[in-house]
């Protein structure tokens, strides 16, 4: 299951009134570590399936978004529950720490 991009325009249909828990992942092209979280996220995506959604908002093409939660640096991966950030990730992560932090949260 690949993971979906989000953009300024869908993000709060997409993340904010999602029915089930939505991580974002704030990313961009530039960025090595972001490279690094994404073939872990994509991984964990597949296997948590229903559980939670997993996403990517690119804080070049959409920077209102990444503005409006105070995105400092990158990688962040914030979660979203009932439309309210519940959890924040900042940095890349080992798949293990990723999958505890996802299910400490939903």
């Amino acid at each position: 299951m690949a993971v979906e991009k989000v953009t300024d325009q869908n993000f709060e249909a997409e993340v904010v009134n999602a029915a089930t828990p939505v991580v974002v992942d704030f990313w961009a092209e530039w960025c090595g570590p972001c490279r690094m979280v994404a073939p872990i996220l994509d991984e964990v995506s597949g296997e948590m399936g229903d559980k939670v959604r997993i996403v990517k908002l690119n804080v070049d093409e959409n920077p209102q978004t990444a503005a409006k939660f105070g995105i400092m640096s990158i990688p962040t991966m914030l979660l979203f529950k009932d439309g309210q950030i519940a959890s924040r990730q900042v940095g890349a992560a080992p798949k293990a720490k990723l999958v505890q932090w996802i299910n400490s949260a939903i």
